[in-house]
This record gives structure tokens, C-alpha cells and sequence, in this order.
């Protein structure tokens, strides 16, 4: 077998097992209901709050 047959075959191997992760992400992010993603927006957006703050920061 040549080596660009091999160079081939793991970039098909490459792919596919990137189109497997997209796709797991994808079904992961369109589990969520949009009022658990809303609560998470809300969260995330509070934690950047405070960290914007700091300890020094007067509240």
C-alpha cells in the first residue's frame, strides 16, 4: 500500500470523527429548553458581573 493511500484513509478516519463530535455537540446544545437556556445566560452573565466588579470594587 502506498503511502498516500494511507495519508488518504486517515483523513477520511479525520473527518468522520469530526462530524461525530459536531454532531454530539449539536444534539447536546438542542437539548436545552429555552428557559434552561435563559437561566444559564443568566447565570453566566451574573458571574461576569461579579467578576467585573472585583473585591475592591464598592457594591
Amino acid at each position: 500500500m502506498r503511502w498516500w493511500k494511507v495519508l488518504g484513509l486517515a483523513g477520511l478516519a479525520g473527518v468522520a470523527a469530526t462530524g461525530v463530535v459536531v454532531a454530539r455537540a449539536e444534539r447536546r446544545r438542542r437539548a436545552y429548553t429555552p428557559e434552561e437556556i435563559r437561566a444559564r445566560l443568566r447565570d453566566r452573565h451574573a458571574e461576569a458581573g461579579a467578576l467585573d466588579a472585583g473585591p475592591d470594587t464598592p457594591a
